[in-house]
């Protein structure tokens, strides 16, 4: 089973390495690494240029214009490959080295077409100082009526879902995540599952 990850940067220098180094620790290694940079005029892309060769072919990029980083992230699905695609925003980094074999194992596991999670939000200077833990466990389908919604920065879905309901809707301009998650589990309702 293989994880799509997609990266959307512009001018990112100075995050991206934290996360490009967070997916190399992986102990899972059945994924591919997909970096859509909007035309960054920063170091972002030679970044991206220095840690292609670490990724030994895993890694893919492209680096021009786009309409913002929804449309990124659909160009990130649309170059996906994988069985199931997630999303490491370029200042995000996974926290241990078994994030991906868990969202692995729980696919494996069950019937469900999503898994979301927990994230930490730290302090930009000091990585390790967790500042506030988003706990995802709460989250139940009804409460998207009153705009709650899993961690998305931890939702890892099929992406034959992704085909068969669609991704982001650009007409969002800084709400198509959530329209996204609604759209996908309360009026789809695919299967999901929460990982602690």
């Amino acid at each position: 089973m293989k994880i799509s990850i997609i990266t959307a940067t512009y001018n990112s220098e100075a995050t991206l390495r934290d996360t490009m180094e967070s997916i190399l620790r992986q102990t899972w290694q059945g994924y591919e690494y997909i970096v859509v940079d909007g035309a960054s005029t920063d170091g972002t892309l030679d970044i991206i240029k220095e840690y292609e060769p670490r990724f030994e072919g895993k890694m893919k990029y492209v680096s021009e214009p786009d309409r913002g980083i929804y449309d990124a992230m659909n160009k990130g699905f649309s170059m996906a490959t994988g069985d199931i695609i997630g999303i490491l925003n370029s200042d995000d980094f996974y926290t241990s080295v078994d994030v991906l074999q868990t969202i692995v194992g729980n696919f494996l596991l069950g019937e469900q077409d999503a898994v979301y999670a927990d994230i930490h939000y730290v302090k930009s200077d000091d990585v390790t100082k967790c500042v506030r833990y988003y706990s995802s466990s709460v989250f139940r389908r009804p409460l998207m009526r009153f705009g709650l919604m899993p961690a998305h920065p931890s939702f890892y879905c099929s992406k034959s879902i992704y085909e068969k309901y669609g991704c982001f809707d650009t007409s969002y301009s800084i709400a198509a995540d959530f329209e996204n998650l609604l759209r996908l589990i309360f009026i789809h309702r695919i299967k999901i599952k929460y990982i602690p």
